[in-house]
């Protein structure tokens, strides 16, 4: 299968974290970019956490000494009931929020399962048009721009 258009690729690499007292929190997270029948499955972030309300991948933090490709296997058991093929890296950011630094790994992936939101958190399969018009974190700016062109 060819990879799709917006692919680049990078090594995947251990999560690491650093963290000193006067430096704000460093937080590594990982994010599936599903495509699927021309339309991409991206989640809401639910009330009471940070950044709620906004558009994103689904994934999450990495757990002290996983994997990215682990951390999105669990990730995606664990919100979606679904499983996951991980395959290349396709963008990777860091982004500085007031309170967290945030680095932030988006994967191309593939469902083995058809996904539910356990979590009760908004689900929907959006075209690359609709990518646009949803809100989505400023860390992810660059990919949906990329997704977009």
């Amino acid at each position: 299968m060819p990879a799709p258009r917006w692919l680049c690729r990078v090594s995947v690499r251990a999560a690491v974290t650093d963290e000193t007292p006067s430096s704000p929190r460093r937080i590594v997270v990982t994010a599936a970019v599903i495509e699927q029948n021309g339309r991409f499955l991206v989640t809401r972030r639910p009330r009471g956490v940070h950044l709620e309300g906004l558009w994103e991948f689904p994934g999450g933090k990495c757990e002290p000494g996983e994997t990215h490709v682990a951390s999105l296997e669990r990730e995606i058991a664990e919100e979606l009931s679904a499983g996951v093929v991980v395959r290349a890296e396709v963008f990777s950011v860091t982004h500085a929020y007031l309170d967290r630094v945030v680095e932030l790994h988006f994967f191309d992936c593939r469902l083995t399962g058809s996904p539910v939101a356990v979590l009760g958190q908004e689900m929907r399969w959006v075209s690359r048009e609709e990518l646009r018009s949803l809100p989505f974190p400023p860390a992810d700016e660059e990919l949906i721009r990329k997704l977009t062109e």
